[in-house]
């Protein structure tokens, strides 16, 4: 599925030091059809080869290995007819009774960094049908995916599959919350098993960030699809392992910009700018091709808005493995003490661990 790209302008402010610069996000307006959308809705590329036999429990959390269990027994009671068809099958394999009031999915509640990802996906691989009926995206990609198909196409699309995962799923305002609350109710009606990931349990989504109170019913109604797995532990990405490094000179990072095939340079506070002119949709597309992303000038982001669209952005990153080399301020000053400790805080933290992740696979494009 192609993706048309228009591109302006030179990569960054720098003085050329080779013949062929480097790549500039900034230059790019990608366009995205919405049969992309659909066709991308699996496990990005960071995911697409792990299973539950390679997530590591963390022996001192129980509840991962707990989480391996049923989720492996949810995907193994996926393998039914579809249920909106004949020789009709339940998912968690219990009385019709029970089938009939109880949850017909499963939400990964934890903190960031303890595998919820990994989990959803590997179910995702797990789950015994095709891959034209099982869908897999962020909760953004799929209000995107609304907003481009229309929200009965959108079921029409996704009311045949088996299995529909939802990863870092939020709501930041009260239209997501009656718009998801709406779809995921009518793609159950049609036997679709719906499974989910987040910071946040079901019944608290949107505290902190609207008036969730007036919005109780619909929270309440998403809550009702799914079955809580609380999943406890530590950041995997910062076990055992070193700081994050810290953030390289301006001419280092343009030095490795145009020594590197592939990589993109471009000043963070024109990212910032340029991210608000382009979709959220097409962030992943934003980054198509892009081997490395060189940022010079890195400082606080100076609004929420600009925050939560920088949190898309370093979500997409991280999913393509496109390691992030930068000068300027490091990552865990990206945010104000308020936007840390406001109701998108988990966001901010996640935004902060994938970035310093990803900051630690960008060190050997530096030459020493």
């Amino acid at each position: 599925m192609s993706t048309s790209l228009s591109t302006s302008g030179p990569a960054s402010g720098q003085p050329p030091i080779a013949d062929a610069g480097p790549l500039a996000l900034c230059a790019r307006e990608p366009r995205v059809p919405a049969e992309r959308l659909v066709a991308e809705m699996v496990p990005p590329p960071r995911f697409d080869s792990v299973r539950f036999d390679t997530y590591n429990p963390d022996p001192a959390q129980p509840s991962q290995a707990e989480a391996v269990t049923v989720l492996s027994g949810f995907a193994a009671g996926l393998g039914g007819a579809h249920a909106s068809g004949s020789g009709k099958r339940r998912w968690f394999q219990k009385k019709a009774t029970a089938q009939a009031a109880g949850p017909c999915g499963v939400y990964l509640d934890g903190g960031y960094g303890v595998g919820k990802t990994h989990l959803l996906a590997s179910l995702w691989h797990a789950t015994p049908a095709e891959p034209a009926l099982k869908a897999f995206g962020t909760f953004v990609e799929l209000t995107n995916l609304v907003g481009a198909l229309g929200f009965q196409q959108t079921v029409q699309t996704l009311g045949g599959h088996r299995l529909l995962c939802i990863d870092e799923f939020e709501l930041d305002d009260p239209g997501d919350t009656v718009l998801v609350s709406s779809l995921l109710s009518r793609l159950v009606e049609q036997g679709v098993a719906l499974a989910a990931t987040s910071n946040t349990l079901p019944g608290k989504l949107g505290e902190g960030r609207f008036a969730a109170a007036d919005f109780l019913r619909e929270i309440q109604g998403l809550s009702a699809h799914f079955r809580p797995l609380r999943i406890d532990g530590q950041d995997y990405r910062h076990r055992g392992l070193p700081e994050a490094p810290a953030p390289f000179s301006d001419e280092q990072v343009t030095k490795a910009a145009y020594a590197t095939p592939g990589a993109s340079l471009d000043d963070f506070p024109g990212l910032l700018d340029h991210l608000a002119k382009v979709h959220p949709s097409r962030y992943g597309a934003l980054t198509d091709g892009i081997a490395a992303v060189c940022l010079t000038g890195v400082v606080p982001v100076p609004d929420q808005s600009t925050a939560l669209r920088l949190v898309v952005l370093a979500d997409r990153l991280y999913d393509r493995e496109v390691p992030v080399l930068a000068s300027g301020m490091p990552f865990d000053r990206l945010f104000s003490e308020e936007m840390l400790a406001g109701g998108y805080r988990k966001k901010y933290f996640r935004a902060i661990s994938r970035l310093t992740a990803l900051a630690r696979d960008a060190k050997p494009l530096v030459s020493q």
